[in-house]
């Protein structure tokens, strides 16, 4: 049984948190910030914080276009690549390498050079293409920028909220690379991270917001099941892959229960 250790962060270490979170998932142009060894998994909390930011961003270029005339179809193409340069195509490039890695590898070590092959095959390619056809058609289906901020938001907080349970949970893969290097992310850190990402869900309304967490629920079992059998473990690549995987569900569920 996991115990969970209760203590207090200063506010100076939950800013310290946040603007981590910031710098790793999102390219804003954030000043210069001494984290005095603060690390990625201490901090990825606040992961769920920096998808609100890129949600906040997709929805603001959904706004405008809108506001222009755009009809919703290109208001959502923006809106889209708005958010998919926020981040730097980071949990894009995790989605694409995995597909590669588990569709292309026959072994434990092949499937983990795929992914840390920076070329991108046939796998690959076709997961990206899929991920951005689902959330754009979602994302164009959306009546009025009200309706897009809460789908964007949920969705983008949500989808970061499972990545410090998911570390926890695996072990990494490998004994160097972006995960290992991470650290060990705490019970403590875990649950007050899927918390948060938790929370935005109550944007679409009581009844999505359980649904919502039922199918994350599942989808995170199912994907760590995955992880498991064919890599033992989990690597940065995945935890882009799972981001993608869950933005891409809650969105689903955003389609229908605000429509």
């Amino acid at each position: 049984m996991l115990k969970i250790r209760s203590t207090a962060p200063s506010p100076r270490q939950i800013l310290d948190d946040i603007a981590l979170c910031l710098v790793f998932f999102t390219r804003l142009p954030l000043p210069v910030i001494e984290f005095r060894g603060r690390s990625l998994a201490a901090a990825i909390w606040a992961a769920p914080v920096a998808g609100l930011a890129v949600g906040l961003i997709g929805a603001i270029v959904f706004a405008t276009a809108e506001r222009f005339g755009l009809a919703m179809g290109p208001a959502a193409a923006l809106a889209l690549s708005a958010t998919i340069l926020s981040t730097g195509c980071l949990h894009e490039d995790g989605l694409s390498d995995v597909a590669d890695g588990l569709g292309g590898g026959k072994s434990r070590g092949r499937k983990l050079e795929i992914m840390r092959d920076s070329r991108i095959g046939a796998y690959g390619a076709s997961a990206l293409a899929l991920s951005l056809l689902t959330r754009w058609s979602v994302l164009s289906q959306v009546v009025d920028p009200t309706q897009a901020l809460f789908t964007l938001l949920a969705a983008h907080a949500a989808s970061r909220g499972v990545l410090g349970a998911f570390m926890h949970l695996l072990p990494p893969a490998r004994a160097e690379g972006l995960s290992a290097g991470a650290g060990t992310v705490s019970a403590q850190t875990a649950v007050v991270g899927a918390v948060l990402g938790a929370v935005p869900l109550l944007l679409l309304g009581l009844g999505g917001a359980i649904v919502a967490l039922i199918l994350l629920g599942l989808l995170f079992t199912a994907f760590r099941a995955l992880c498991l059998n064919q890599i033992s473990g989990q690597t940065g690549d995945t935890v882009g892959a799972l981001q993608q995987l869950s933005e891409i569900t809650v969105l689903l569920v955003a389609s229908v229960a605000l429509s």
